[in-house]
């Protein structure tokens, strides 16, 4: 997709030539519109008196202005959207209603063919401009994503491709305004990025894909890259990633990207996110109806590569690693069998029972490497590990496991910021009882019962006593909650998460 132009204008709206001026109106305490400064006050009152538009959350008119007074508005139509009543909101709820109305606003210029439009910031007393505008712009960059690449495109009446140029006009002034449409910028760039990466199919997107990507960020971005292949991995003897790949013609990578702070004594986040480009299920195959959204199990990798950009972009004052172990998982004649034995990066080894549990082999790898290499003050992975967690928690929220009581507090919040929520899931020992095994020092599975708490236990094995949270995205990464800004298939969760996180660190305690 083509990137969206922004700019702040500082000239009159009725003097905005684009194709949509848009207004976003709210209620006050008792339920009545607060127009505020808007053009076409005349039209708008009168819908209002006809009962057509009252300022309700998502109430939606447009209207093609003639002119107003002594005001001739050069824009081909206003928009007004309703936020509803704000007083009483919480903070993380007020900027889930601005990215809304920012879905809402996107969908409504792609109903109109409207390629440049100008947004008029609503001055509103509860929350910041700066808050105001990144929401909502956040929420009109991620409701304006399309994956066309495979697309033929059409010649006549060709269909919109997106919004071009973006304005944004702010009446309360400019202050912050510029600092907040540049990290809603990043962040609803980064999740779009994900989104595409998702999109891709397994022939598209391969672990090499993954590499190339992160090679590039660190050219950009001045990070360092690395990258192991298949003969690195058994020197390193990481067992679980080279098991998982035994079956497929495509080699393995390991992609490392890192970022350093020029601050001294700075803590350290590692990220590891899953990229399995490609799930079959291996010997323990899947069933076909929907195989085709396998491609889909990268997602991990893809937040957490993602995510590294908005780093590159905006410099934190904290070192950040990404891992992302990359292979997918055929059933070629050389492939891992159930009843199979493997030895880890490290030396636990693992008796497998289900090949179809392959997740949690590669990131045990990836987890075991980078905290032995980089040391890190905590650990985040993300992973579409478990069909379990959809069981229990549909696709509303991801599943939120961890040692450290801390960090997983610090991604409750942060997902609750950007409106990607978690829930915390157990993590008692006798979980990680389900997974001990007879002939290894563990197994693949625990059986159904907790299925996505024993693949947690399974990966805490690899974390020893370094603070540690795992986000089980498989709910959320395709066909999360429906949302104004949340195309249906891959959501780019987790990388907003993520970037909240880094972007408000204060130093860990531990």
């Amino acid at each position: 997709m083509e990137s969206t132009k922004i700019s702040l204008i500082r000239k009159a709206p009725e003097n905005y030539r684009g194709d949509l001026l848009v207004y976003c109106l709210h209620q006050d305490e008792k339920e009545k519109l607060v127009m505020g400064s808007t053009l076409a006050t005349k039209e708008l009152k009168k819908a209002v008196a006809l009962g057509d538009f009252k300022g309700k959350e998502s109430d939606l008119l447009h209207i093609y202005p003639q002119g107003t007074g002594r005001k001739k508005v050069l824009a081909g139509r206003i928009l007004f959207l309703g936020l509803g009543k704000l007083d009483g909101c919480s903070q993380s709820d007020l900027r889930e209603r601005f990215r809304k109305a920012g879905g809402s606003i996107a969908a409504k210029a792609a109903a109109l063919n409207a390629e440049k439009i100008c947004l008029c910031l609503p001055d509103i007393s509860l929350v910041p401009g700066e808050v105001v505008g990144e929401c909502l712009v956040e929420g009109i960059l991620l409701g304006d994503y399309r994956f066309l690449k495979y697309k033929k495109k059409e010649t006549k009446d060709p269909s919109f491709t997106g919004i071009k140029g973006l304005g944004v006009h702010a009446a309360g002034g400019e202050k912050g305004i510029r600092r907040g449409l540049s990290r809603a910028l990043h962040s609803a760039y980064a999740a779009r990025a994900a989104r595409d990466m998702a999109n891709e199919p397994g022939n598209g997107w391969t672990p090499q894909s993954f590499a190339a990507y992160a090679q590039e960020l660190a050219v950009k971005h001045n990070m360092k890259c690395t990258v192991f292949d298949k003969s690195h991995m058994k020197r390193l003897k990481m067992g679980g990633i080279l098991a998982v790949n035994q079956g497929s013609a495509e080699p393995p990578k390991m992609v490392i990207l890192e970022y350093k702070t020029l601050k001294k004594k700075a803590q350290t986040i590692l990220i590891v996110g899953k990229g399995l480009t490609f799930d079959s299920g291996g010997v323990s195959l899947k069933p076909a109806a929907k195989m085709e959204e396998m491609k889909y199990d990268m997602c991990g990798g893809a937040a957490a590569l993602s995510a590294m950009g908005v780093v590159g972009e905006e410099k934190p004052d904290v070192n950040v690693v990404a891992i992302i172990p990359a292979t997918d998982n055929m059933s070629g004649s050389s492939a891992l069998k159930p009843g199979d034995i493997i030895c880890h990066y490290g030396g636990i080894t693992s008796e497998i029972i289900n090949t179809d549990a392959e997740g949690r082999l590669i990131l045990a790898d990836a987890l075991a490497y980078g905290i032995n290499k980089f040391n890190p003050t905590c650990v985040v992975d993300l992973a579409t590990l478990t069909g379990a967690v959809i069981l229990g928690l549909g696709h509303h929220r991801t599943g939120l496991l961890g040692n450290s009581q801390e960090l997983v507090d610090r991604l409750l919040l942060a997902g609750e910021n950007c409106g990607e929520l978690l829930w915390q899931l157990p993590l008692d020992k006798e979980y990680g009882e389900q997974i001990d095994s007879d002939v290894a020092d563990i197994k693949n599975t625990g059986g159904r019962p907790a299925g996505t708490i024993t693949a947690a236990a399974y990966l805490q094995k690899f974390v020893d006593d370094t603070p540690w949270a795992h986000l089980d995205i498989a709910g959320t990464a395709w066909n999360f909650t429906e949302k104004t800004y949340i195309p249906k298939g891959p959501s780019g969760t987790g990388v907003r998460t993520l970037v909240d996180l880094i972007r408000n660190w204060k130093k860990f305690q531990g």
